[in-house]
């Protein structure tokens, strides 16, 4: 068996549309935002919705559950192999984000998997998801 992956991840810039969301990280909640006017659910959170393009936008608390849509494991890292995975949150938006705490050969689409707010080298943390 391989070992698990990790990644250690630098400090985001945080911005004004994105402190709410860092913020809440700190504090061990993952938020997305939702548009009023289509009911939407997005991700990236920004201020205004991609979908309908409103500026109706509200934070709202995920439970962080998903699937992993797909991934790319990238092996040639100074740190070790780590993966590049789309998840499929459970509210519907896709995450591009890493998945961790899974050996390579392991990591599979379809896989049920939950965030876990990783710290950052110097700055708040970040989402990324381990298996359930």
């Amino acid at each position: 068996m391989s070992e698990r992956m990790t990644r250690p991840v630098p400090a985001p810039a945080v911005t004004i549309e994105n402190k709410p969301f860092f913020d809440a990280a700190e504090q061990g909640r993952f938020l997305i935002k939702r548009c009023t006017a289509c009911g939407e659910a997005h991700w990236y959170p920004r201020s205004m919705c991609p979908f309908c393009h409103s500026d109706q936008t509200v934070w709202e608390e995920s439970e962080g559950q998903g699937v992993v849509y797909s991934f790319s494991i990238l092996r040639k890292s100074p740190s070790g192999p780590y993966a590049l995975a789309y998840v499929t949150l459970n509210e519907g938006p896709n995450v591009l984000t890493n998945v961790v705490d899974v050996a390579p050969d392991d990591l599979k689409i379809g896989m049920k998997v939950k965030v876990k707010l990783q710290p950052t080298e110097g700055g708040p943390p970040v989402p990324v998801f381990v298996p359930i």
